[in-house]
Formats: structure tokens, C-alpha cells, sequence
């Protein structure tokens, strides 16, 4: 991999990485993308531990900004940094670009025709050390590389995804990898707080407090993507989540083979395809019923923050 570096400029590809307390991840990312990125932007959200430093002893730029939602910080950061690179990739700090992946951004990019302007990845995820191939889990094919200037970030408080106009996307084969390496204390923790976000897009769905962003199309994005979207906005979030969590779940330990996984595949495929659907459909209920009596969206939005704790009336200094 180390001749990719002499070709950093003709690759011309910057990352982005968001950032919040991750010292235990932040290294091996940076390293992952390190042959083939002309640069790379960290973009952090005032982090306490070590961070900062690794950052930019891998020579990273680093950027600070108020955490409100992953789509409002990534947008931050491609409104604000100093992006020279002709394409961009976006990647999470527990996230890693495989050897042959890098090969192949590096070979491919410079000869893509003008009218792709964005690229697909095929994301696999590793749980308790082990990779979760089966439950509908690999591949999730998802658009991270696109044209500068050529995409933006859909805003919506969670599953926020890249949207690409003016032309078409492409897929790439090679390994990338979601690798948390905190226990699962970190990861029920973790899910708890998206199941917040993705009750409060479930509700404003249903009541419309807020302007929904309906970017995502099978031309914008991955066809993965886009199928999955519109059959969680259009069919799954209107059936009662006590049927739909435990229907959800066994398609996918069942029908999808998630059983084949072992059992730190049930765990995963338990928590995530069944604890993590039931929980964001009762905090659904919960949010429902404490705002039913109220009408004016103002005052829903206003009532909301206060249950949730997050800010959902933009202030003065915080994008829309």
C-alpha cells in the first residue's frame, strides 16, 4: 500500500471524520486512510480526552464546532472546511478503509467518467470481534464517497445520509469495516440515544413540526438505501411497533439467516433488530402521549426539546 502515497494528488481525496471523545478508535482510522487522502479533517465536538492529540500527530486538520446532530456537524464541515480535494469521503472515527479498498479508490478515482459523482461502499460490521455476515447485514451498500460539489448532507436528526445530484453513482468491492471496539454497555448506551433521535424524525413525521428533508431517492443514494428508507417512512413506522419490533427481528434471525451468526450474533441481531426497534417505538409512545395536548408546532417543538434535550428551534448561531 505505501506506493498509493506517491499518487495522493492525482487520487485527490479528502476525509472527513467526526469526532467526539475517541482516542480508542481515532489512530487506526487515520491510518486507514492515510495512503490515498491528500488530507483530512477531524472535526471534533470539544473532546476531554486524547483525541486532539492523535489527531494531529497524523497530521489531520482539526476543526471544532457545537455538536446538535451528526447531519447538522458533517454539513458544518463541508460549509466550513478548507476542502481542496476534488472528491470527498466521509468516515466514521470507528470506521476503517481494508487494504484492498484503498487499492481500489487509489486505481479507480483518477479514470471515473465525469458523469459519476458518487461511490458506494459495501460496509461490514464486526461485533464482539466477530463480523455479523448474515440478518440482512452484509452487504449494506452505502454511498461515501461523492464529487465535490457534487453532494450534501440530508438533514434529518437520524440515518442521516449523503445525497448526490448531477449525476450517478458507482460501487466499489473492497473491505470497509464498522469496528466498535467498546463493550456493550457503550453500545446500549449508544443506541438508547438514537432511538431519542429517531423517535423525535418518527413524530415529526406523523405531526410535521419541523421541515423534513425528502432527499433520498435511489438516484441520490445507494438502491440499498433508498428501498430500505422508503419501506421503514411508508410501511414500517405505520405499523404498532409491538408487532413490527418482534416481525423485524425474526425476519432477520430467521428468514435472513442472522442464526448463523453464533451467539454474539443472536446478542447483536437481539439488541439491535429487536431491543433497539421496540425501544424507539415506546419512546414514541411516551413523547406522544406527554404532547397530545398540544397543537401549535411552536410549542411541540419547544416541549420536545425539553423532553428529549435536544434543541430543536435552531438558535441564532446554530444551522437550520
Amino acid at each position: 500500500m505505501t506506493d498509493l502515497s506517491r499518487h495522493k494528488e492525482k487520487i485527490g481525496l479528502s476525509t472527513i471524520i467526526l469526532t467526539f471523545n475517541e482516542e480508542l478508535h481515532l489512530e487506526r482510522a487515520l491510518r486507514s486512510v492515510a495512503d490515498f487522502s491528500k488530507e483530512v479533517f477531524v472535526i471534533d465536538s470539544f473532546s476531554t480526552d486524547r483525541t486532539l492529540d492523535i489527531a494531529r500527530a497524523h497530521g489531520a486538520t482539526v476543526l471544532q464546532n457545537k455538536f446538535v446532530n451528526q447531519a447538522k456537524q458533517f454539513q458544518w464541515a463541508l460549509d466550513n472546511a478548507q476542502i481542496s480535494g476534488n472528491w470527498i469521503l466521509r468516515l466514521d472515527a470507528d470506521e476503517i478503509i481494508e487494504s484492498d479498498l484503498a487499492i481500489e479508490i487509489a486505481e479507480k478515482i483518477p479514470d471515473l467518467p465525469s458523469d459519476v459523482v458518487g461511490i458506494n461502499l459495501k460496509r461490514k460490521h464486526i461485533f464482539m470481534g466477530r463480523w455479523v455476515k448474515h440478518g440482512g447485514r452484509y452487504p449494506l451498500v452505502m454511498l461515501r464517497i461523492w464529487r465535490k460539489g457534487y453532494g450534501r448532507m440530508e438533514n434529518r436528526w437520524m440515518d442521516e445520509h449523503i445525497v448526490i445530484f448531477g449525476g450517478k453513482s458507482v460501487t466499489f468491492e473492497g473491505g470497509f469495516a464498522d469496528h466498535n471496539l467498546n463493550n456493550l454497555t457503550f453500545f446500549t448506551d449508544k443506541h438508547n440515544k438514537y432511538a431519542t433521535r429517531e423517535a423525535i424524525e418518527i413524530l415529526n413525521q406523523r405531526m410535521n413540526f419541523f421541515p423534513r428533508d425528502h432527499s433520498v431517492t435511489k438516484e441520490s443514494t445507494s438502491l440499498q438505501t433508498a428501498a430500505k428508507f422508503f419501506i421503514k417512512e411508508h410501511i414500517y413506522n405505520h405499523i404498532p411497533f409491538t408487532v413490527s419490533a418482534p416481525l423485524y427481528f425474526l425476519w432477520r434471525y430467521i428468514f435472513q439467516l442472522g442464526f448463523l451468526d453464533g451467539r454474539s450474533g443472536l446478542v447483536y441481531h437481539f439488541l439491535q433488530g429487536y431491543w433497539y426497534r421496540f425501544l424507539v417505538g415506546s419512546k414514541v409512545l411516551e413523547l406522544e402521549r406527554a404532547l397530545s395536548h398540544l397543537n401549535d408546532k411552536d410549542m411541540i417543538s419547544e416541549e420536545l426539546s425539553l423532553l428529549t434535550g435536544y434543541t430543536l428551534k435552531p438558535t441564532p448561531d446554530q444551522p437550520k
